[in-house]
């Protein structure tokens, strides 16, 4: 275990230096060296060490008081031990009161500094295992990759064992960024479909021709480019699931082949006459409010009424704030895994943070957020300025919708006061509302927003 942590001993006498740190190896500790405080501080911003030992009186402009200031900015939790040959009660009280966790004078006793870092390190180690116990905890609230502890996201949980084994469509709504596939392919792996296939069509990342070919197949020369039959996601689903992802984004004639599919259990290729019937369970989400779409004759009424055997809501996550450590640890502890990086905590005052955001993105900005800080962190644990991107708040943001004001205008808001909020960065604006690149970048050419 203690090759695991490693410790900066910083010292201008250089006798002294190597000799402690000769000490701590002999311990078995991994020991770095610096010469002066402001060394220590640069290897401190590279790197975060269980344990700073710093020399009280080092030249250069920087001694231990102000290193150990500088350190404490960039990692708040550091163990530091000042060292000095001039001990007074003015600077141990000076020492402690900066946030030292330690005081000793030269010369030191070998034995002392063995026990100290004894000590410190089993504090460490007790703090490290209470992370893993907390990760643990974690687990008995993941299902089917699902986190929650929260009572209405149990409830979707719930729901999606409940109907596993039912062949009724199901309607998923939330907003973007909820995670609704997730919830689609709990409902799948639950039942006695998930041995067979679970395929996944985005209705809204495709044009009309495309995607019809896409959910129904093609037969060789039905159009051109097509230069042999393709099979649709309904045939490749059948025995299983298909999932149609952004339903409520379908043109008025995939809507009319959609609901014979549904009817009829049978669908033709694109230029095909031979009828092919499957047994694919449907499962659709969106994030349109569908009776409003049916009230204005975008969606038709009879399809809706097919699609909605079932609802299951998911609430945005400013409603279930309770899920927001449990799902910032996991995000953390696979993202640094993926990475390489050995992301081992989160900070209070940064899961202070999270909570206190809105989190317009819902599931899927908590986890760029917390990609993003993992890879400009410099230190084994997250903190509040680690998330500096987030907008700040002192409260809740209350959005008071403007009277008399249409649902595209509202949208042309969104994108504007999103697109200034990522500088122009199309990829962390189409995340954060929850869209694809190129359905942003319709929009923007839409409503003729600036970039």
């Amino acid at each position: 275990m203690k090759m695991q942590w490693e410790i900066l001993v910083a010292d201008d006498e250089e006798v002294m230096c190597e000799s402690l740190a000769a000490w701590l190896r002999e311990d078995g500790y991994l020991v770095e060296t610096a010469s002066s405080g402001r060394e220590a501080v640069a290897k401190a911003r590279e790197k975060d060490y269980a344990i700073y030992f710093l020399d009280l009186k080092m030249p250069g402009g920087m001694d231990g008081i102000e290193a150990m200031m500088e350190i404490r900015r960039l990692h708040p939790d550091a163990s530091i031990i000042i060292i000095t040959a001039y001990a007074t009660v003015d600077t141990a009280i000076t020492a402690m009161k900066e946030g030292a966790q330690e005081y000793i004078v030269k010369p030191c006793n070998p034995e002392e500094i063995s026990l100290l870092v004894r000590r410190i390190i089993k504090v460490k180690n007790l703090q490290r295992e209470n992370t893993i116990l907390r990760k643990k905890l974690a687990r008995q609230y993941h299902f089917q990759d699902i986190i929650c502890k929260n009572p209405r996201m149990r409830g979707v949980v719930d729901m999606a064992v409940r109907v596993a084994n039912l062949k009724s469509t199901v309607l998923i709504r939330g907003e973007s960024g909820t995670g609704k596939e997730l919830v689609a392919r709990a409902v799948h792996n639950s039942g006695d479909r998930a041995a067979n296939k679970f395929v996944a069509v985005s209705c809204a990342a495709l044009p009309e021709g495309l995607l019809e070919s896409e959910m129904f197949g093609h037969e060789k020369g039905s159009f051109t480019g097509a230069i042999a039959q393709k099979k649709g996601k309904f045939e490749l689903a059948d025995g299983g699931t298909i999932f149609l992802d952004e339903i409520g984004d379908i043109s008025p004639k995939l809507q009319v082949d959609l609901l014979r599919v549904l009817q009829e259990k049978s669908f033709y290729r694109l230029g095909g006459s031979e009828e092919i019937r499957t047994d694919a369970r449907v499962i659709a989400a969106t994030h349109v409010d569908l009776e409003q779409a049916v009230a204005e004759g975008k969606f038709r009424e009879d399809l809706f009424y097919r699609l909605n055997v079932i609802e299951i809501r998911i609430p945005p996550l400013r409603e279930r704030r309770d899920d927001i450590p449990l799902l910032a640890d996991y995000f953390a502890e696979r993202i640094s895994r993926e990475m390489g990086r050995d992301v081992i905590d989160i900070s209070e005052g940064a899961y202070k943070l999270l909570m206190d955001h809105q989190w317009p993105g819902n599931v899927r900005e908590l986890e760029n957020a917390i990609e993003r800080a993992i890879v400009t962190s410099k230190s084994q644990v997250l903190m509040e300025d680690d998330f500096a991107f987030l907008p700040r708040s002192n409260g809740k943001r209350v959005w008071n919708v403007p009277v008399d004001t249409t649902l595209q205008e509202m949208e042309k808001q969104a994108i504007a006061a999103t697109l200034e909020r990522t500088q122009g960065n199309i990829k962390d604006a189409a995340a954060v509302l929850g869209i694809d690149r190129s359905t942003l970048y319709e929009k923007i050419k839409r409503y003729e927003i600036p970039r």
